[in-house]
This record gives structure tokens, C-alpha cells and sequence, in this order.
């Protein structure tokens, strides 16, 4: 993910040069498509030599991992903190809305590159991925379906609404520009999530 001019990543932590490679061989990837780029043309991007970008990564497969690592791995192991918090499945769940469209937000190229070549990576590498997307999803089926216990929600399938929710949030990856207003944004997106596809009924105890 790009840095800001603090010198850290939109995820709070200190910028370093895989950071860089990894922002820069989305962007590229995100232009000439994955399977046109090659590793010159990544090393390019970053303004390094090529060598340098073989003390970082092996193969440009390597980097495509490390592009969908990021936008899997960072969301289970800080987005899933929210719905451990205390709260409603209403509230925990809008919070993680929140969270969710903003971390895609300050990600937007990277997101997209992971979404288009994921059929790219590896066996092993994208079975990982895959197993972070489930993990994501029945932790978010799991919140949904407690709100249907507690009469929070009125649906039906919590599994199909868990994935009918994840799918809203991530498709605005695909039409989100730097000018588009994010906190109007989220406003407008948990009330489709939590209102429309929940159909949260409010007052609820």
C-alpha cells in the first residue's frame, strides 16, 4: 500500500522497501496486466535495479502473493477485532463496514489486482488466500447470525448474507476514485449492508 508522507503505511506501520515494491508492482500490474509485466518492468516501476529486486522477492509470482496477502491477511488479523468488541451484531457489524471500505478505500489498486489475478498464483499461494476470504466470511456469518438469534436481522441464510454483504463492500473497488467523498460513502454503504440486506430491526434489545 502507498505510504503517506509520514513515512508509514496507511496501516500505521513503518514504510520499508517490500512495502514500495508491493505498492509499485500493483500499480503496474494494475496498467500493463499481470501476465505482460515482467520483473525488469516491476524494478522499473520502483526505480530500482533488477538485482535489488531479487533481494526482495524471487519471482514476480512472489510479489502477486505478497499483493494478495496483504489485502487478506491484514483484514482477518485487524478488521476481525471489531466484532470481538462489545456491542450488538448491528453495531459490530457496522463498525466493521466501516473498516472494511476504508482499508479498500487507501487499497484500491492493490484490491483490484488481487481480485483479477488470483487464478495467477500458485496452488499453495492462492489456497491461502482462499482460506482467508472463508475465514473472513464465516466470522462475518457467524456476527450475522447471531443478530438473527437475538432478532437483530430478518434473514434468512445468514451464510448467503454474510457473502451478499462481503460482495457489496468489495465491488466498490471496481468504480471508487481519490475524489469520491469515503465518509459519505460508509454512511450510504452501512445502511445498504446493515438496513437493506439485514433488514436490522431497530430498537431491538
Amino acid at each position: 500500500m502507498a505510504a503517506d508522507s509520514e513515512g508509514v503505511t496507511p496501516l500505521g506501520r513503518p514504510r520499508n522497501r517490500r512495502d514500495e515494491i508491493v505498492s509499485a508492482a500493483a500499480e503496474y500490474f494494475a496498467e500493463v496486466g499481470y501476465h505482460a509485466a515482467g520483473m525488469r518492468g516491476i524494478a522499473d516501476s520502483v526505480g530500482i535495479k533488477g538485482a535489488s529486486l531479487y533481494n526482495h522477492f524471487g519471482s514476480k509470482e512472489d510479489i502477486l502473493y505478497a499483493i494478495a496477502l496483504r489485502m487478506t491477511k491484514v483484514p482477518v488479523e485487524e478488521h476481525m477485532l471489531v466484532l470481538d468488541e462489545a456491542g450488538t451484531p448491528a453495531d459490530r457489524l457496522s463498525t466493521l463496514v466501516e473498516v472494511h471500505l476504508r482499508f479498500l478505500a487507501a487499497n484500491r489498486v492493490e484490491h483490484l489486482v488481487s481480485l483479477r489475478e488470483l487464478a495467477a498464483l500458485s496452488q499453495d499461494h492462492r489456497e491461502r488466500i482462499l482460506d482467508y476470504r472463508r475465514y473472513y466470511q464465516r466470522r462475518v456469518r457467524d456476527v450475522i447470525a447471531a443478530g438473527v438469534r437475538s432478532g437483530d436481522f430478518v434473514v434468512a441464510d445468514p451464510t448467503r448474507a454474510a457473502i451478499a454483504v462481503l460482495d457489496l463492500m468489495n465491488g466498490v473497488s471496481w468504480w471508487l476514485r481519490d475524489d469520491h467523498d469515503i465518509d459519505a460513502l460508509v454512511e450510504t454503504y452501512v445502511d445498504y449492508a446493515i438496513g437493506g440486506i439485514l433488514r436490522h430491526r431497530h430498537g431491538v434489545e
